[in-house]
């Protein structure tokens, strides 16, 4: 993808192909930002606001889940599960018919709650299973010095959890920058269009031009290529975390 983003577009048709992008150019790329640099814009405001709204939900709901004998927790977590399990065109529809209702369909809103549709069961089972690992002395020693549940999670539980916390953010981001379902569905207004539509619009108005494409996809992974390198070992460890007890 990235040498054929850096070949003139009548290279592309040679036979046989070019190997190498020496000799290349970055009209390609010109191209892709002046044509994509908004819905990548709305991309990252969605896909960062989808991660906010993630942990905000799901941090407290996993504490809460893996500190309180609430009954019906069981039930909870399967469900959870089984959310999962949804067809995203049918999830799809009724969102449309909810935000419609709501007054918010067209808007970065809408898909940040959509996206989260997926990401908050996820991540409420990742800090789930890695809090339930954290030893209950560390929460009763702050509760003898007085510190409220609040507290606790903030300063011991949130500290101890950070790789899950991190792997939480990571696939809640990840789940927002590769939609594609949602964001053809709710949205009815090309200023918030994210990149993934974008591509696919571009794709159809480019055939000719697979330099120009084939940068777009370039550029549009780069984001989620740095995010996942340098959060590697904590998603490793996060991952994992929730199925070591000692």
């Amino acid at each position: 993808m990235v040498n054929a983003s850096l070949q003139p577009s009548s290279a592309l048709l040679e036979t046989p192909p070019r190997w190498s992008p020496i000799g290349g150019t970055l009209d390609g790329y010109r191209e892709a930002i002046q044509e994509q640099g908004r819905p990548l814009l709305n991309s990252i405001i969605i896909a960062v606001g989808t991660v906010t709204f993630t942990l905000a939900i799901s941090v407290p709901a996993a504490y809460a889940l893996s500190r309180f004998r609430l009954p019906g927790t069981g039930v909870l977590l399967f469900a959870l599960l089984l959310v999962q399990m949804i067809p995203g065109i049918v999830m799809a529809n009724s969102l449309y018919a909810v935000m419609n209702q709501m007054g918010i369909l067209g808007t970065h809103v809408a898909l940040i709650l959509a996206d989260s549709t997926l990401a908050v069961p996820f991540a409420v089972l990742i800090l789930r299973a890695f809090m339930v690992t954290v030893p209950t002395e560390l929460g009763e020693a702050a509760m003898v010095d007085g510190a409220g549940h609040g507290r606790i999670l903030w300063s011991v539980i949130l500290p101890v959890s950070r790789n899950a916390v991190i792997t939480a953010g990571l696939f809640g981001f990840l789940f927002a920058w590769a939609d594609f379902l949602f964001a053809v569905t709710l949205n009815s207004d090309d200023t918030i269009m994210p990149v993934t539509v974008g591509i696919y619009r571009f794709i159809g108005a480019h055939t000719a031009n697979w330099n120009a494409v084939m940068a777009t996809g370039v550029i549009a992974s780069i984001p989620a290529a740095i995010l996942i390198i340098a959060a590697q070992r904590y998603v490793a460890a996060g991952v994992t975390g929730g199925a070591l007890k000692d």
